[in-house]
């Protein structure tokens, strides 16, 4: 949920001060996008509910930026032979995607090397930007983010996910290409991170604000947004001020688009 760095404190507590991680189930299958330090948790959890059955699991990763692959050594899963994870996303900023995702677990990092690791992992590039992961049809497209960088459109047999953790709204007015990639989104997840005033000192930083989020998420006919990527200098209240004004904006447009803040530990079924 948060950006940038891990936040936390008793003032982060409802929203959560983890960095990117979010599970999708559908049907037997599992999927997960980017492995920021909530996949710690993640991982324990998958553990307890699976004990000694192999797990299949299919992470996407947006992007190789710290924060979105840095709870991936504290996944309990890859040490367990019984796992099966495949990681899927684009090349590394500066390096390619193997080498971005194994070079944190390099001895002057961390003690288990990725070589070491007893689970069958597979890490690919995308080579295409659609694919299926069982019955989920997946689609991917290029954020506005400084290096190499995507979002995910993952349609199911219950509604469609849109998930754009870090990106900025490209200038010159409407993203048409944006909007008709999260068109008619059940939910959509997407960087949220200032509020109008923030933005504007933060330009080409690659990151959004609840305006834009609003609207783009109006024009493209969503039904539930979700901020995303939370400042790390935001506490529970500025969080609770940004729903506040997205809904707002919803008002004076008379529409019924829905606005929250993504919190830890939110469940949310399609469909239902």
């Amino acid at each position: 949920m948060r950006g940038s760095i891990a936040t936390p404190g008793a003032k982060t507590v409802r929203y959560g001060g983890n960095t990117t991680c979010i599970e999708i189930r559908c049907g037997p299958d599992i999927v997960i996008l980017d492995a920021g330090t909530g996949l710690r948790q993640l991982g324990q959890a998958l553990l307890t509910e699976f004990k000694k059955k192999p797990l299949n699991l299919t992470l996407l990763l947006s992007h190789t930026h710290w924060d979105h692959i840095q709870g991936l050594p504290f996944f309990a899963p890859i040490y367990e032979s019984r796992c099966r994870l495949r990681i899927l996303g684009s090349e590394g900023a500066r390096h390619n995607l193997v080498a971005a995702v194994t070079g944190q677990m390099e001895s002057t990092y961390f003690p288990v090397p990725f070589s070491k690791l007893p689970s069958n992992i597979e890490i690919e590039e995308l080579k295409e930007f659609n694919f299926a992961i069982g019955d989920v049809l997946v689609s991917a497209q290029r954020a506005n983010h400084p290096g190499i960088c995507v979002g995910y459109r993952l349609v199911t047999p219950d509604g469609i996910i849109a998930f754009f953790p870090d990106t900025e709204p490209r200038t010159g007015g409407v993203d048409r290409e944006l909007v008709e990639f999260v068109r008619d989104a059940d939910v959509l997840i997407i960087d949220s991170q200032y509020d109008r005033a923030e933005y504007k000192k933060h330009v080409g930083w690659g990151h959004g604000c609840v305006d834009d989020s609003v609207a783009l998420a109006l024009q493209a006919g969503v039904k539930h947004l979700y901020l995303f990527h939370h400042d790390p200098d935001h506490d529970d209240r500025k969080i609770d001020a940004l729903v506040k004004r997205g809904r707002q904006l919803v008002a004076k447009k008379k529409a019924k688009l829905k606005v929250d803040a993504a919190r830890e530990g939110l469940l949310l079924q399609l469909g239902k």
